[in-house]
């Protein structure tokens, strides 16, 4: 009886095992877009012209990374695809995504 039961119950504790690695992998490439963005959001706002290859390099492989400057504020937005484990990658994909935004350095503040 002891057998059946862990026949039955072991394959689940390892498609449990399997989805925790997983889950833990998604939040270290979430952490890697949050601080991508940053990176890019601060270079691109003290006026570094390498502010795209910094965000680039610090961000998940595969991964999209846009700077766009404002007037007064500069927005780093760094998008990245998260598969899911084995051949569930198509069924468990996610995108992960992360934006931050900085007051522009580069520019002089108007009269005030």
């Amino acid at each position: 009886m002891v057998t059946a039961e862990t026949a039955v119950g072991l394959p689940a504790l390892v498609l449990l095992a399997a989805m925790l690695t997983w889950g833990v992998v998604a939040a270290g490439a979430q952490i890697r877009c949050v601080d991508a963005a940053r990176i890019g959001a601060r270079a691109a706002a003290r006026g570094d012209t390498d502010a795209l290859a910094r965000a680039t390099a610090a961000a998940p492989r595969g991964a999209k990374v846009a700077i766009d400057l404002d007037a007064t504020t500069v927005r780093a937005t760094v998008e990245a695809p998260c598969p899911g484990p084995g051949r569930l990658a198509a069924l468990l994909s996610v995108r992960l995504a992360a934006t931050a935004v900085g007051a522009r350095e580069d520019v002089p503040v108007g009269d005030g």
